[in-house]
């Protein structure tokens, strides 16, 4: 397998760069049988987790990384956990959040994420 430790951390700073910009644009990261656990809440499928991410309750958001892991899977996926902080709105105050993601590449040997899991700490 190719260099997994840069291609989630190329991944992780795409997704967060995209999500702090315009998360609407995530959809593209995601398929059909994708799906997103967001605080306990369950999302299925590209359609549903962009309307998911696109109506949370806050209009601006800053990702704050903390730390990175990341590991090969048997079938050739990666899959990788993220700590950190984050800003929402006006807040002053960062939010401590986990985020685990599980890349697989289609059949065009493109990465997405197959699966995602948010929580705040």
């Amino acid at each position: 397998m190719a260099d997994f430790s840069a291609i989630a951390t190329q991944f992780v700073s795409h997704y967060y760069t995209t999500f702090d910009a315009d998360r609407t644009q995530l959809a593209a990261l995601y398929r059909e049988g994708s799906m997103l656990t967001f605080q306990s809440s369950q999302s299925l499928g590209a359609a549903s987790i962009a309307e998911k991410l696109a109506n949370l309750p806050f209009q601006k958001v800053k990702h704050q990384i903390g730390a990175l892991d990341a590991q090969p899977t048997p079938t050739g996926g990666i899959v990788i956990l993220v700590t950190g902080h984050l800003l929402v709105d006006e807040e002053q105050n960062p939010l401590a959040y986990s985020q685990f993601f599980h890349l697989a590449q289609d059949a065009a040997q493109s990465w997405f994420v197959q699966n995602d899991i948010f929580l705040l700490a």
